[in-house]
């Protein structure tokens, strides 16, 4: 796929065709009008979205989160979101058209980190991201990419999509879940965004949701930069981390209550899982939730790639993330004997490369890399 014009203001929203090969939904949509853009996306989703309703339902109900209480924080999301970004809100509330749904559920969707983060019984996923930021003065001048699993409940497997969309500052395409605006993906003026989730005790409702603010900053910002900027004019209640490159530039947020604190490649490389760290987020973390795991995960990826030398593109970098069992979970692998809210599962495998704008997408594992086809989508 390759770039396309945006769409002027008075153009009808464009609705591509969502068949793919590998089977796996993708919704393409092109209008300037962000409801429009949204009406499209949920017109396209509106058989599978109620499914992924379903689902999280369920996790809510698990989490001890009464339905009054997930529609309380979903209208509290909706207007956070649209007093920091009324576009954004309009686009939800046009999935909720498109969808024939209340605009509550869909909120719902966008913040259910944030809801969940009332759960005790539900955990966060786990995900593992690396980037690669070569230096200026490497053979063929400054090159970022990276790569990172999607980790998720299994029972949401059938519930994301690729996505390309088309009408906003920025073009940009990657993935989502069905009925959220945003999640990893890379733009048009080639910014590529990794996005992993992190656990602090304030975490909960009355900021950006992290989804909706992944897709704020793919959507308006040009540059490592810019995003800053971006993040930085949001108000933040819940924890996330965002790898944020361009083709010359990197960084690493930890995203909190507390505040965005950067962290700059080491080696040229930036090693993300589940927990804070910089020290002041750290000292409210929720390590019960992540650790030992999310430090042992880091610790094993980062002597994989001591030894086994500097990454020189994105599939270098896939054999890191494959893991065997007996070793820390970095590619995830579905317990079934287990209940609902605690099957793991690597949903998809994605890597980004910001000077070609392109994100390459499996529907699988890592260590599905060579076996299966990976779906390459350009912004």
């Amino acid at each position: 796929m390759t770039a396309e014009p945006n769409p002027q203001p008075d153009a009808e929203p464009s609705v591509r065709p969502t068949a793919r090969p590998d089977d796996r939904t993708h919704v393409a949509v092109a209008a300037a009008d962000p409801r429009a853009r949204g009406a499209a996306r949920g017109t396209q989703l509106r058989g599978s979205i109620p499914g992924a309703l379903d689902t999280y339902d369920r996790l809510f109900s698990l989490g001890g989160i009464k339905p009054a209480q997930v529609r309380e924080d979903a209208e509290r999301a909706l207007d956070a979101i649209g007093a920091f970004r009324p576009a954004a809100r309009a686009e939800i509330e046009g999935i909720a058209e498109g969808a024939a749904l209340e605009p509550w559920r869909i909120a719902a969707l966008n913040a259910r980190t944030e809801i969940l983060a009332r759960s005790t019984t539900v955990p966060p996923g786990e995900c593992t991201t690396l980037v690669r930021r070569r230096a200026a003065d490497a053979p063929g001048g400054p090159r970022t990419f990276g790569v990172q699993t999607w980790d998720w409940h299994v029972e949401l497997r059938a519930y994301w999509h690729t996505l390309e969309a088309r009408g906003g500052r920025h073009d940009f395409v990657g993935i989502t879940e069905h009925g959220i605006l945003g999640k990893i993906g890379v733009n048009s003026a080639g910014l590529a965004l990794h996005f992993n989730i992190l656990g602090h005790v304030r975490d909960g409702i009355g900021g950006i949701p992290m989804h909706v603010l992944a897709a704020v900053v793919l959507e308006e910002a040009g540059s490592v930069a810019e995003a800053l900027e971006i993040i930085r004019s949001a108000p933040i209640a819940s924890s996330g981390s965002f790898a944020l490159f361009d083709p010359a530039e990197a960084v690493l947020l930890d995203l909190s209550p507390d505040g965005v604190f950067p962290i700059e490649p080491e080696d040229g490389l930036l090693v993300r899982t589940n927990h804070f760290l910089t020290p002041v987020p750290a000292a409210a973390e929720k390590t019960w939730l992540y650790q030992p795991d999310s430090g042992e995960r880091r610790d094993f990826v980062r002597a994989r790639l001591a030894g086994r030398g500097a990454p020189e593109s994105p599939g270098d970098l896939f054999g890191h993330l494959v893991t065997a069992p007996g070793e820390p979970p970095v590619t995830c692998l579905p317990d079934m004997a287990l209940p609902l809210g605690q099957r793991w599962a690597s949903l998809a495998t994605v890597a980004l490369e910001p000077a070609a704008r392109t994100a390459r997408i499996l529907d699988g594992t890592p260590a599905d890399a060579d076996s299966r086809t990976w779906r390459t989508l350009t912004a």
